[in-house]
C-alpha cells in the first residue's frame, strides 16, 4: 500500500509540511515514499522544489545511497528546479566521508550540466578532500587548475596548499615560503595556518622550531588550540623529550585549555617508551577522573610499556580494563604479553593466552603475521622444553590447521620429546609431516628417533642378534 494511500494528504500541500513529513519519518524507505507520495498524480498540484530535493538527497548520503542521491539531481533537472551548489557541497562531503576522492572529482566535473557555475566554496572543498586523502599530486594538480580558471588565493586556499606540502616530504620549506608571502599579499595567516606548519615541524621532527612557531604564534594574536597543543606534545614525546613535553601540559592548562585523549595518549605513549610506565598509569587514572575515555592506543601503549618493565601482572590488568570497555585488544598485543611470559619460562600461561585469542577471532595482519608465528613456535617449543608434551601437541595441531607455518626447531623439539616420553607414533607423525613441509631433520632429530627405536625391546633384540650374526661370517 503507498503513502499517499496510507495517509490524508491536505488539499493545500507546502514544502514546509513535506519537509516535517519527511524529517519525523525514521525510516529511509518511508521518507522516500512520502517524497514520491506528494506529488503523485499531482492532483494537489504540488510539486517538489529546492529545498524538499535537497531534504532527500541529504537523507539518502547520511545513508551512503549515493547512486539514488544523484538520481535526485537529474530529477531536479527534469522538474527544471534550481541546483544550489550547496547540494553539491553536501555530495563532496559525503564521498569524502567514505574515502572516495575520485567520486569527488567526477561530481565536481558534470556540476555545469546542471548548470551550476562552481565558486571558490567548491574548488577550494574540493582541493582540500584531495589533500586530506592525501592524493597530493592530483591536489597540486587541481590547485594549478583552480589558478588557470582564474579562483583567487584566499587565506583558505593558501592553508590547504600549506597542508598539502606540509604532507609532501621534501616540502616544508616550501610551504613556509607561502606562510611568509602571505602578509605582502594581504592575507593574514590564522591560527589554522599556525597549526598546520607546527604539525608539519613535529611530523619532521623539528619539535624545537615548533616551539617557536607557537611563541610567534601567540604573539600575533593567534589563540593555539588543543589540537595545536597536542601535536606539539606528541611531537616532543617522540622525540623523547619528556620534559619539554610535561612542560607543554601545565603551559595549556594555564590557559584554560584542557587536554584532550589525543593529548593523554601521546604522554602516556612518551612515558611508557622511556621506562615510566607507573606515571603514565597516574595519567590514566587522571584523564579518566575528568570523564575522558581511554582508547585502543592509549591502552596499548600501557601494556607495551608494563611489557617492556617485565610488569606482566599490570599489563594484564590493563588488558582486561580494555575488554571492559570493549575494545579488542589485536594480535600484536597478545603477542606482547605472550611473549613476556616466554622470558620467564611460563610457557602455560602463554599457551592460555595463545587459546584466548584464537577463540576470541582476533587474527593478525600483513603487518603483524610474522609476530604472530614466531610466537607459536616459541610458545611450542617452550612447552616441549618443560615437559608439556602434550600441550604443545595441540597448539601443534591448531597451528597446521590455521595454516600457521612451522618453525624447524619446532618440529625437532616436538619430536625429541615425544622420542623422549617413549610415544614413538607421534614423533614419526611429526617426523613424516616435518619432510613433507619441506624442512630437513638435524642430527639431534634424528639421533632422538635411532635412540627411541632402540630403546624398544625387540629392535635392541633384533638388531644385536643381526650384529651376532654378522660377527660369525667373519
Amino acid at each position: 500500500m503507498s503513502s499517499k494511500s496510507m495517509m490524508k494528504w491536505p488539499k493545500q500541500i507546502t514544502s514546509c509540511f513535506v519537509e516535517r513529513l519527511i524529517c519525523s519519518e525514521k525510516d529511509l524507505d518511508k521518507a522516500i515514499s512520502i517524497f514520491d507520495a506528494a506529488t503523485a498524480e499531482y492532483s494537489n498540484g504540488f510539486r517538489h522544489d529546492h529545498s524538499t530535493f535537497g531534504l532527500m538527497i541529504r537523507r539518502l548520503l547520511s545513508a551512503n545511497k549515493f547512486v539514488p542521491a544523484e538520481d535526485m539531481l537529474v530529477r531536479m533537472k527534469q522538474d527544471k528546479c534550481d541546483i544550489s551548489e550547496d547540494i553539491f557541497l553536501s555530495i563532496y562531503r559525503a564521498y569524502a566521508r567514505v574515502h572516495k576522492p575520485f567520486e569527488v572529482l567526477r561530481v565536481f566535473g558534470k556540476m555545469k550540466e546542471y548548470e551550476c557555475e562552481p565558486t571558490a566554496k567548491s574548488y577550494v572543498t574540493v582541493f582540500s578532500i584531495l589533500v586530506d586523502e592525501s592524493q597530493l599530486k592530483m591536489a597540486f594538480k587541481f590547485y594549478r587548475y583552480m589558478r588557470e580558471k582564474g579562483i583567487p588565493a584566499s587565506v583558505a586556499s593558501l592553508n590547504v596548499l600549506i597542508k598539502a606540502l606540509c604532507k609532501s616530504s621534501g616540502t616544508l620549506d616550501s610551504a613556509f615560503r607561502i606562510f611568509h608571502e602571505m602578509p605582502k599579499r594581504g592575507h593574514t595567516p590564522d591560527s589554522y595556518t599556525y597549526g598546520t606548519l607546527i604539525n608539519g615541524l613535529c611530523r619532521a621532527g623539528r619539535t624545537l622550531e615548533a616551539k617557536e612557531l607557537l611563541i610567534d604564534m601567540e604573539a600575533n594574536g593567534c589563540s593555539p588550540s588543543v589540537i595545536t597543543y597536542s601535536c606539539l606534545i606528541h611531537g616532543f614525546c617522540q622525540s623523547n623529550k619528556l620534559e619539554d613535553a610535561m612542560e607543554l601540559l601545565k603551559d595549556m592548562k594555564s590557559k584554560g585549555i584542557e587536554p584532550n585523549v589525543y593529548t593523554y595518549s601521546s604522554l602516556i605513549d612518551g612515558l611508557c617508551k622511556n621506562g615510566h610506565s607507573l606515571q603514565a598509569m597516574e595519567l590514566l587514572e587522571r584523564m579518566i577522573c575528568k570523564r575522558l575515555v581511554p582508547n585502543s592506543i592509549t591502552y596499548s601503549s600501557l601494556i607495551y610499556g608494563f611489557c617492556k618493565e617485565g610488569k606482566l601482572h599490570e599489563a594484564i590488568q590493563i588488558l582486561d580494563r580494555m575488554k571492559l570497555q570493549d575494545l579488542k585488544p589485536d594480535a600484536g598485543l597478545y603477542s606482547k604479553i605472550i611473549n613476556g611470559f616466554c622470558e620467564i619460562s611460563k610457557f602455560q600461561e602463554a599457551a592460555n593466552f595463545l587459546d584466548e585469542m584464537v577463540l576470541s577471532g582476533t587474527t593478525p595482519n600483513r603487518v603483524t603475521w610474522g609476530l604472530h608465528v614466531r610466537v607459536h613456535n616459541r610458545v611450542i617449543q617452550g612447552l616441549c622444553s618443560e615437559g608439556h608434551p602434550n600441550q604443545a601437541f595441540q597448539l601443534y595441531l591448531g597451528l597446521r590447521t590455521r595454516g600457521i607455518s612451522v618453525e624447524t626447531n619446532t618440529f625437532g623439539s616436538l619430536i625429541r620429546c615425544f622420542c623422549k616420553r617413549g610415544d614413538l607414533h607421534k614423533a614419526g607423525r611429526i617426523m613424516d609431516e616435518m619432510v613433507i613441509d619441506g624442512c630437513i631433520p638435524d642430527v639431534e632429530t634424528w639421533n632422538a628417533m635411532l635412540d627411541g627405536f632402540w630403546d624398544r625391546k625387540k629392535v635392541r633384540e633384533a638388531a644385536e642378534l643381526l650384529l651376532a650374526k654378522l660377527m660369525d661370517e667373519f
